[in-house]
C-alpha cells in the first residue's frame, strides 16, 4: 500500500484517467474527490460488501443444499411419550 500526505485542494493521479482530490480535511474526516471514467465503478468499501452480502443471499441454492435440507425434512420424528405427571 502506498501512503502519501496530501493538504486540502491536493490531488492525486492514479494512471492517466482516475484523480483523488482532497476536498477538505476536518478533525476526524477527509472529503475525497474522485473523477474516474464512467466506465470505472467507484463505490465505498461497505457499500460493495453490503451488496456482495445481499447477493449472495438472493442467489439460488446449490442442489446439495437442497438435498440435505430434503433428507433432514424426511428423517423420522421422533415421538415421547408424555411425562408421568401429566
Amino acid at each position: 500500500m502506498l501512503v502519501m500526505s496530501r493538504h486540502a485542494g491536493e490531488t492525486i493521479l492514479i494512471g492517466d484517467e482516475i484523480e483523488i482530490v482532497i476536498t477538505q480535511i476536518g478533525r476526524t474526516r477527509v472529503k475525497v474527490g474522485i473523477r474516474a471514467p464512467r466506465e470505472v465503478p467507484v463505490v465505498a468499501k461497505e457499500v460493495k460488501l453490503v451488496q456482495d452480502a445481499n447477493r449472495a443471499a438472493s442467489a439460488p441454492p446449490s442442489p446439495e443444499a437442497i438435498s440435505s435440507l430434503l433428507a433432514r425434512l424426511q428423517s423420522p420424528v421422533q415421538v415421547f411419550p408424555p411425562a408421568a405427571d401429566e
